[in-house]
Order: C-alpha cells, then structure tokens, then sequence
C-alpha cells in the first residue's frame, strides 16, 4: 500500500536565489513498502531568509532513484536545481528537469520530455554495411560502418556482395543519461544528453547521440552534437 505521507529522499543546500543565505532543498515523494517506484515527486525548499516553504510538482513526477545535483548551469552565480529519476522501462529512459531563479521565482527551464518532442532522427541501413544517422536539430549527418558487429550480424541482413536483402529503419531513444559537467572549467556547468541509436530492435545498439546543452541566456542550445559507438574487443 502507498504510503499517504511524502517522504523525504534526498536532501542538499545551496544558495539558490541570491539571499547569501542557504536554502534547505528536500526532494520528496511517496512510495510503497513492496517497490522502489517513487510518486508524487515534488521539490520542497525551505527559505532560510523567509522561513516559508515552497512545493513544487515534477512534470514527470514518477520514478526510480530520483536524485538531486546543485550546480550553476546558467552563469548567474546561483546553485540551480537539477533532477533526474529512472522512468523504469527497458530502454533505460530517464526524467530531467532543471531549476532556475529567474526574475525572482524558481522556474523550471529544461525538461526531459520537452527535449526529446524537438529532437527528430531518422536511422536507415544502406548498402556495403552502413547505417546513416540524420539529426534535424542541427541538420547533421553521421554514417556508422557495421563492420564492427561482426560477420554473423553482417550475413542476417546483407547479401554476399554487400546489398540489403531488404530496407531496415532503426530509431533513436529518448534521453537516456543527462549529466552535469563544467566543460570549460569556469564554474558553470552544461548537459550531456545521451541518447541510444537502436538497429532492427531495441538490443541491436548501433551506438549513441551525444548533444551538449549549454544555456544561451533563455534556454538550452546544442552546442556540439557527436555519436559515438562501441569499440570491439581485441583478440
């Protein structure tokens, strides 16, 4: 049975709206004694200034291991607030959002679900052993060599001379990893956001679109777009 109370699951503090003062940060949920999914997934912040207590609703506001990070992602010298949890599914889908102080409210400025509705890929297997990944935002083209995958993998889906024995369409994940790192080492931080390319179906991982999302004052841009693919082992 759910409990009816919200627990408190992670706790951090930070200076996040300019007071000099720390602010008391809970991430707060409900949970059932027989699962580790979390409901109900609400920030709560204790002005320490004020003494007030502020609730704020996740978008997504369930989830697995729901954790906090405080960092300064957009240049303004204040902790902001980012939360991410598991969404739970094979495909190891996650929940972001990030927090802001902006025009003196918190605000929620970056959402996982968001990101992933603008975010259009078309995966398409070609001829003599290629999968070609477009991105529409940036208009990008990457071309993956499948050789990597090994002759068995390579004998299911092409003839001997290299041809499609018939037209294969992957796809790309919704984000699967959202991580904060201060790239330049200036004290703010910007995204990574992972997302898996998958081939015939959901195991068949082609490799990964990786977009760093940097603040440009209003919101997150792709500064740099790459994809990456596992190496082979070497015998």
């Amino acid at each position: 049975m759910t409990s009816i109370a919200p627990q408190v699951i992670q706790t951090k503090f930070g200076d996040i709206n300019g007071d000099g003062l720390f602010e008391t940060i809970f991430l707060m949920g409900t949970s059932s004694a027989d699962s580790p999914l979390w409901r109900d997934l609400t920030l709560v912040i204790f002005d320490s200034q004020t003494r007030l207590f502020e609730q704020i609703p996740l978008q997504q506001n369930v989830g697995y291991h729901p954790t906090l990070f405080l960092g300064d992602f957009t240049n303004n010298h204040l902790e902001d607030i980012l939360v991410i949890s598991d969404t739970g599914g094979s495909g190891g889908i996650i929940n972001g959002e990030l927090f802001s102080f902006i025009d003196g409210k918190i605000r929620s400025i970056f959402d996982a679900e968001s990101f992933n509705q603008k975010m259009s890929y078309t995966v398409n297997y070609q001829n003599h052993y290629q999968v070609a990944v477009r991105s529409a935002n940036p208009k990008k083209r990457y071309i993956l060599d499948l050789h990597y995958k090994g002759q068995d993998y390579l004998n299911e889906i092409y003839n001997k001379d290299g041809i499609l024995k018939q037209p294969i369409e992957g796809w790309v994940d919704p984000i699967g990893g959202l991580y904060p790192i201060d790239f330049e080492r200036d004290g703010v931080y910007e995204m990574l956001a992972i997302q898996a390319i998958a081939g015939r179906y959901h195991a068949d991982g082609l490799g990964y679109v990786e977009n760093i999302l940097k603040w440009n004052g209003t919101e997150f841009i792709i500064a740099r777009q790459t994809v990456s693919i596992i190496g082979k082992d070497l015998q």
